[in-house]
């Protein structure tokens, strides 16, 4: 049975008590999707010299981590599941004092990272423990699946990069051949992350860490964007046009409100 670290959050995350009540108290590390996507995500809540992207950030602790670790980084975390965006929140808002603040959350799906910011605008984004959706006829739901890809890289700027970990074999072994459909080449692949020279300084989720307690191999790739390189982006990737105007209608009515 192989492991994967959003299977676990999905099964484990209850209805918290008293939720509305407490995105409010940590509203100030919530971002909301901008009216247009970001240009200057280093300056969105702060005056930072890079922009980090997490996508499945979970409960927040490798994001806390990073964010600490990278003091000049505006890090943008984002997760689909509600109540782990307030857990994360909770656990950035406790952390608070051990670094500036740099830290935000979004709640949402990768399909929607073009209305959060403009091409070329992220510096480095990190994809932990991802679901592997591992059912026939699924595959292009992974994170990994070559039009995300193409979307990841139409956002990282020339020299930015794309960092994925994942205990799951097949997924990995698919994610490799998923660069090489759009034409990416890993400078740094590695089957057991934490025997490599790559294990200096790597923050591992909760997840990593009860895995490699068990004697489980994590795989790691890490891809730079060439420059001048230009993903195959499919025209209107995932709808994207079509959720800008429903998100400009909600607004519209919102205002009229």
């Amino acid at each position: 049975f192989i492991h994967s670290e959003r299977t676990f959050l999905n099964m484990r995350m209850r209805k918290k008590k008293n939720s509305a009540a407490r995105l409010c108290e940590v509203s100030a590390y919530l971002l909301n999707i901008p009216a247009e996507p970001y240009r200057e995500p280093q300056a969105a809540f702060g005056d930072f010299d890079e922009a980090f992207l997490e996508i499945g950030a979970g409960k927040g602790g490798f994001a806390c981590e990073m964010a600490r670790r990278n003091p000049r980084a505006a890090y943008f975390a984002m997760e689909r599941v509600a109540d782990c965006v307030l857990l994360a929140a909770e656990l950035a808002a406790r952390r608070s004092a051990e670094r500036p603040d740099n830290l935000r959350f979004m709640n949402g799906r990768a399909e929607e990272l073009a209305l959060w910011f403009a091409p070329g605008t992220v510096d480095r984004i990190f994809l932990n423990f991802s679901d592997p959706w591992q059912k026939k006829g699924y595959a292009k739901r992974r994170l990994t699946y070559r039009d995300y890809l193409s979307l990841y890289f139409t956002l990282l700027c020339d020299g930015g990069s794309l960092t994925f970990k994942t205990d799951n074999l097949p997924l990995f072994e698919f994610t490799l051949s998923e660069c090489a459909q759009v034409g990416l080449v890993p400078d740094i692949v590695t089957y057991d992350l934490h025997s490599s020279p790559y294990a200096e300084g790597n923050v591992m989720t909760e997840y990593e860490r009860n895995f490699t307690e068990q004697g489980m191999k994590i795989n790691m790739l890490r891809v730079t964007k060439p420059a001048g390189y230009v993903p195959p982006v499919p025209e209107d990737i995932f709808g994207a046009k079509r959720r800008q105007s429903e998100i400009e209608k909600k607004r519209e009515t919102a205002e009229k409100d």
